[in-house]
């Protein structure tokens, strides 16, 4: 499933929620050296339980992600619980 996300790095907890039509994702790690990406896709695959990919937007705040698997599931999923605030590993 293809998505485009907001980033929002250096955050006080990582969180994922929909926002002005816009999957919005806070990363605790900062924007350097590829840490919040790296967090990204860490997170994200761990909370889908599918791997996830930077598909493109690398050095900036917005991307598209790739998350592999049955698209239903992946949208039941996130419609099951988006993290307001909620610590995922």
């Amino acid at each position: 499933m293809r998505l485009e996300i907001r980033v929002i790095p250096n955050a006080k907890k990582f969180s994922v929620s929909l926002k002005d039509n816009m999957v919005k994702v806070h990363v605790n790690a900062k924007a350097e050296e590829g840490k919040a990406n790296a967090e990204l896709v860490e997170r994200l695959s761990n909370w889908f339980e599918s791997p996830v990919k930077i598909l493109s937007g690398e050095k900036s705040r917005r991307k598209v992600i790739w998350i592999e698997g049955d698209e239903q599931k992946l949208i039941k999923k996130f419609k099951q619980g988006e993290t307001d605030g909620k610590d995922i590993h």
